[in-house]
């Protein structure tokens, strides 16, 4: 009975040191900088740095460009208050009179022509 249960336990344990192996084999092809998670882990922060970069970038110039915009309707601003005092201005003039009427309220290429001849 002795015997037996010492090839099961020898049994065991070499297949516990088998079982080992292939997980140290794994492991190493897991952590490997070239084709496993060690290199996408690499991969990815290289490219986590570009973004923060692109994004600081990205920030500075909507803050210029920010700036520009708040210049741009501040000088629309002024612009329109200027267009309201030339209106009101406008209405101090004399009325002008009523242009004469158009003979023909017809769109006409050419003028001479359409007219009858008498």
């Amino acid at each position: 009975m002795n015997v037996i249960a010492d090839i099961l336990l020898a049994a065991g344990a070499i297949g516990a040191g088998l079982y080992c192996v292939v997980l140290s084999r794994r492991l190493r092809r897991f952590n490997d900088l070239e084709k496993g998670v060690g290199g996408a882990v690499a991969v990815l922060a290289a490219q986590v740095d570009d973004l923060t970069r692109a994004i600081s970038r990205a920030q500075l110039q909507a803050r210029e460009q920010g700036k520009a915009l708040d210049a741009q309707t501040d000088r629309a601003e002024q612009a329109a208050k200027r267009l309201e005092l030339l209106v009101a201005a406008m209405h101090d003039l004399p009325a002008e009179q009523e242009s004469p009427k158009p003979r023909n309220p017809f769109f006409v290429r050419h003028p001479d022509a359409a007219e009858p001849a008498s």
